[in-house]
């Protein structure tokens, strides 16, 4: 297969996405609703999270706990571009998958002590489950659907091998803990996310999560954001001496007239006054 250079392509067999990217960097906000488990034949992927980045070199995988938000970057590496493999482990499999187990041989002391990206180490089954996908990046042949099902599959057991912490981290089936709806939007009010994603990422539906917004704040959700984003907007303009056209990217907005209006409406002039 041949590609024009600055083309990227994806395409995938059952839960397996196959990624290849041509010089550029390609940077996105991902909010990870399976768990999912990354490997880098070429290029790299950084993964940041909050206030911690880490990056995953050809060679190396990484594992991302599901109900999390974090951005991810995949860029070339001198002159190798992007290719890797996203497997994801959806909950109606890992359900299938724990009724397989003999319940005598799960781990009584394993508790959830991962962090929610986990850099895993070089082992012979990540080696070998990842290097025996490699022809399906250079052949139109297509896969059966049941070797790819395997391979998902063991990429699960290979988990497992490698930490028993992971037991509780892919069969735990409960809902996600809520957690406190201000403290998750002061940390994540810049990111492009809409109420509904906030809403899964803090652990609620719509609804709860607007009757539980309407107990700490006398203003809906969406007007919380844009004032929040305008207040962290004036304080960078007027007292970090930042550039208008700079600041309106960082704090959220994406189109700078929208933001240049709505802050003249808050604070009754315009932002390069």
């Amino acid at each position: 297969m041949e590609f024009q250079r600055n083309e990227s392509l994806t395409f995938s067999y059952s839960d397996i996405f196959f990624t290849y990217l041509f010089d550029n960097d390609r940077s996105c906000a991902s909010m990870v609703k399976n768990h999912v488990l990354v490997y880098i034949y070429s290029g790299e992927l950084i993964v940041e999270q909050k206030n911690r980045k880490t990056i995953i070199r050809a060679g190396e995988c990484v594992f991302l706990r599901r109900d999390n938000r974090v951005n991810l970057t995949k860029q070339p590496k001198g002159d190798k571009h992007f290719k890797g493999i996203f497997m994801l482990f959806n909950r109606n499999f890992l359900r299938e998958f724990y009724q397989t187990i003999d319940k005598n041989d799960l781990p009584n002391d394993a508790v959830k002590g991962l962090p929610s990206v986990v850099k895993l180490p070089q082992t012979p089954d990540i080696a070998s489950l990842f290097q025996s996908m490699t022809p399906y990046f250079d052949s139109s042949i297509k896969p059966v659907d049941q070797l790819m099902q395997l391979k998902v599959q063991e990429g699960v057991y290979s988990l497992l091998n490698i930490d028993r912490k992971f037991y509780p981290i892919l069969f735990d089936f409960t809902e996600p803990w809520k957690i406190d709806i201000l403290d998750f939007m002061e940390e994540n009010y810049m990111y492009d996310l809409d109420i509904e994603e906030i809403a899964h990422f803090t652990g609620r539906s719509l609804a709860s999560f607007k009757r539980d917004f309407k107990k700490v704040s006398t203003s809906p959700p969406q007007k919380w954001l844009i004032e929040k984003r305008l207040k962290v907007a004036h304080d960078k303009i007027r007292n970090e001496n930042k550039k208008v056209s700079d600041v309106y990217l960082e704090v959220g907005f994406k189109n700078l007239s929208h933001f240049s209006s709505a802050f003249k409406k808050q604070f009754g002039y315009s932002p390069t006054q």
